[in-house]
């Protein structure tokens, strides 16, 4: 099942320690930046700590992603991949039935938390840069500020880029399988058809 059934390896990329490594050299670099080198020693400790975190919640959401739509958990990242690119489609209708059915959880998990997510990001990367403000730590305050503003952005559009895809690949794959009319994609298991969902208060996967 999944990349050993497709005779696929899965990109070093995916892996846990290659994303746990890279969420503590971007914690650590930036806390690096706006706090200097004295505190360097809790800074650390906080981007095992945040890694540690973070690397535990990807994993688990790929497991239950995987268990939902019915593939392997390292063929998820490959196929939320192939959905943000629009890239080519599988030529297993198995896999071609998981990718419609991962398409069709995503754009529920947007419907359902796009009014907490985005506000919720807001107060944490503009909220900050105000504590800074407020300590007197004006370069750090403006350093935040200014991420947080681009962050956002960045967020917004990548959403709203995303939310096009999944439902120009859902089409796709529909004409080519007849999800759309009841067949092994479209069935019962994968829920009604949705179209676009999200706009500037969904979040895209990467996001969460």
């Amino acid at each position: 099942m999944g990349s050993q059934r497709h005779g696929q390896v899965q990109r070093w990329q995916d892996r846990w320690w290659a994303m746990a490594l890279l969420v503590l050299a971007v914690w650590v670099g930036i806390r690096l930046a706006l706090d200097g080198w004295s505190g360097w020693p809790g800074i650390l400790v906080g981007g095992f700590v945040y890694a540690g975190f973070m690397t535990w919640y990807v994993m688990r959401r790929r497991r239950r992603d995987a268990r939902a739509v019915g593939t392997d958990a390292a063929r998820v990242p490959e196929l939320e991949r192939r959905i943000a690119s629009n890239g080519e489609l599988p030529e297993d209708p198995a896999e071609q039935a998981a990718m419609i059915r991962l398409i069709r959880r995503r754009e529920e998990k947007l419907r359902r938390n796009r009014w907490w997510a985005f506000p919720l990001l807001g107060l944490i990367f503009l909220g900050m840069p105000m504590l800074w403000f407020a300590s007197g730590n004006v370069a750090a305050g403006l350093w935040g500020l200014a991420f947080g503003a681009a962050f956002l952005g960045w967020m917004v559009w990548f959403n709203q880029r995303f939310v096009r895809r999944m439902a120009r690949m859902r089409r796709r794959i529909e004409g080519v399988g007849g999800g759309a009319a009841g067949g092994p994609i479209g069935g019962p298991a994968a829920g009604p058809a949705a179209g676009p969902v999200g706009g500037p208060g969904g979040l895209a996967p990467g996001a969460r």
